[in-house]
This record gives C-alpha cells, structure tokens and sequence, in this order.
C-alpha cells in the first residue's frame, strides 16, 4: 500500500481474476473491498446458475443487480424522508398549538 496525498491511499483489488491498483480514501478502504469482494461473488454466481456467453454477460448481470439494489434503496429512502417530515410537521403542529 503506497500512500498518497489527502489521506488516500493506494491498494490492490481483484476482481475477476484481475488485478486493479485504486486510489482511494482511507476511510473507505473497507467499503471499495468490501464492493469488490461482493462483485466476485455475485459474478461466482451468476456463473454457476447461469448459461453465458463470455465474462461481459456476468458483469452485465452483475451491474444490473446492483443498480437494481441502489433504485429501490433510493425510493425506500425517499419514503422514509418523506415519512420523517410529515411526522416533524405534526409535531411542529402539536407544539404551535401548545403555544
């Protein structure tokens, strides 16, 4: 791991077999790996469980799966917020009426 400037730092990540040298900010080390380790096993997967053509078909599955994931967490989160500030605004309510 060589270090380089504002706290990043460089590692090494393979994925499929091959090997990737990112640069990368200290405090998310754990995260990048932790993605890279995911991809592997989503490709491992995709590979036993399905019939394809060459590796671009797995990643493609592979991305298309993960993007899935982040499209349906942005809308679980937008619900949420949505949620939180109607909540906030009856309780803001409550209160001015206790005024």
């Amino acid at each position: 791991m060589k270090v380089s400037t504002m706290d990043e730092i460089t590692i090494n990540i393979t994925l499929l077999d091959r090997p990737y040298r990112l640069s990368v900010a200290r405090a998310d080390e754990e995260k990048v790996r932790k993605a890279g380790a995911l991809i592997n096993e989503r490709v491992k997967y995709y590979t036993k469980h399905y019939a394809y053509k060459d590796v671009q078909d797995l990643l493609s599955m592979t991305a298309l799966q993960f993007a899935t994931s982040v499209v349906k967490m942005d809308a679980e989160l937008s619900y949420r917020n949505q949620n939180l500030e109607r909540m906030l605004q009856d309780l803001n309510d409550l209160l001015s009426e206790q005024s």
